[in-house]
């Protein structure tokens, strides 16, 4: 028994953000000093995580919206009754935060308000949130392979859907990476020899854990006492290339496969040169070099809205917006992310 994914969809805000609106923007250091010649980290910024712009949330839009809209989508393209889900799983990280508001909303939980919206009746269809950080969705889709296999479901939602842009500091360049979005897909139960064929996961805390965290803004008059996403890139970046290669590595030989037949890399949409070299490493521990079409890239367009990078980078190749990347029946796919925690997982999967 396995999961194949049945019908997949995405939501992309319509309001953009482009690398030439920060222009203007006033951004300091830690220390909160201003940043010299902002004009030269625009340019700078392109070339290192490949972002040209990015989608903010309506104003009147929570994640949850997010997640619903692009759960609608999922469950219309796979042409199923709503009724027969038996789990939905939501990966976020903040829960709903109003437009101009401080505080998270988590209760009830995202996934219970997106049931809600979708008036699914049926109480046996369980609904609850999982934060892994930016990997959340990966680690949902292997809850739900692992709910099948169990044979405790035989159809399950499965969700990433986060909005950023409101737990961004706006004195901190690395505000420019964030972005709003989500993505679905429906998993169900299949006796085919293809679905998630193996996976990986793995949580670093030891000295890793505070990577990522929620910190005070850099502009040190504000006495808001307001929490905003803060990162250490450097040692993100580092930790990335280091780990996330063998876990990748690990992961395919599980399953037994290959690497000369893997099709397409589908990799968390954190930063083009992060992502490439984490590519260029994995390929290296084969004694190889990435094949060029291997890692669709939608950074550039949509920015880095975590949990929803990967399922919407799914979702844009299967409805043909992606003109030089396509899935075929029989294709392998190995699917991989790192983020806060710091958190790491990969699976196969074959199409």
């Amino acid at each position: 028994m396995n999961i194949r994914i049945k019908g997949s969809g995405s939501y992309t805000p319509e309001n953009v953000m482009r690398n030439a609106d920060f222009s203007n923007h006033t951004f300091l250091n830690e220390d909160g000093l201003a940043i010299k010649f902002p004009e030269s980290i625009i340019g700078k910024f392109r070339d290192i995580t490949g972002i040209e712009e990015r989608r903010y949330a309506d104003s009147n839009h929570v994640t949850s919206d997010l997640a619903f809209f692009a759960a609608e989508a999922a469950i219309q393209d796979a042409e199923i009754d709503r009724e027969t889900i038996d789990y939905i799983i939501v990966a976020h990280n903040y829960g709903d935060i109003a437009a101009g508001k401080i505080q998270s909303d988590t209760v009830p939980s995202i996934a219970t308000r997106v049931k809600h919206k979708l008036r699914i009746q049926n109480p046996r269809c369980v609904a609850y949130d999982l934060l892994f950080g930016c990997p959340g969705w990966n680690e949902a889709m292997i809850h739900a392979s692992s709910f099948v296999k169990a044979g405790i479901a035989k159809r399950c939602l499965v969700i990433g859907a986060e909005t950023l842009s409101r737990v961004t500091d706006p004195y901190d360049r690395d505000s420019m990476i964030y972005a709003d979005g989500a993505g679905a897909v429906i998993v169900e139960e299949t006796e085919e020899n293809d679905g998630i064929l193996s996976h990986e996961s793995a949580t670093y805390s030891y000295d890793e854990a505070n990577y990522l965290f929620f910190g005070p803004s850099y502009q040190q008059d504000d006495q808001s006492d307001i929490r905003y996403i803060k990162m250490k890139g450097r040692k993100i970046y580092e930790f990335a290339l280091t780990k996330v290669p063998l876990a990748m590595k690990s992961c395919l030989e599980k399953a037994g496969i290959d690497i000369k037949d893997l099709k397409k890399i589908l990799i968390h949409q954190a930063n083009e040169k992060m992502d490439e070299a984490i590519i260029e490493r994995f390929y290296s521990l084969y004694d190889m070099t990435a094949p060029a079409d291997i890692m669709p890239m939608s950074i550039h367009k949509f920015g880095n809205s975590s949990v929803a990078t990967i399922p919407t980078l799914y979702d844009l190749i299967m409805k043909g917006e992606m003109d030089e990347h396509s899935f075929s029946k029989g294709d392998i796919l190995l699917f991989a992310s790192v983020g806060a925690g710091m958190n790491i997982n990969a699976f196969t999967y074959r199409v």
